[in-house]
């Protein structure tokens, strides 16, 4: 995938599916970096945990998620191969 096919898929976000994806790169990028995690992701983490506390069954399928941002779990799959 070449940058211009990233901004084409960006593009066609929604403002949430780009506030998520906005995140999951700094994630990403944070990694890397090997920076530690700031108050706003310690907040974040806490949050994710009383979530998952209060709803044992689960959160959002894995599956749902793909198919929101635009991709299929063959894509997925295929780049995982990769």
């Amino acid at each position: 995938m070449d940058r211009l096919q990233a901004h084409q898929l960006l593009d066609q976000l929604g403002p949430a599916q780009f506030d998520a994806i906005v995140k999951l790169l700094e994630v990403m990028i944070r990694e890397e970096d090997g920076e530690e995690l700031t108050v706003e992701d310690r907040r974040a983490v806490v949050a994710s945990r009383d979530y998952f506390r209060q709803n044992p069954e689960g959160g959002i399928p894995f599956e749902e998620v793909v198919a929101e941002c635009g991709f299929t779990m063959d894509q997925v799959r295929q780049h995982q191969g990769e």
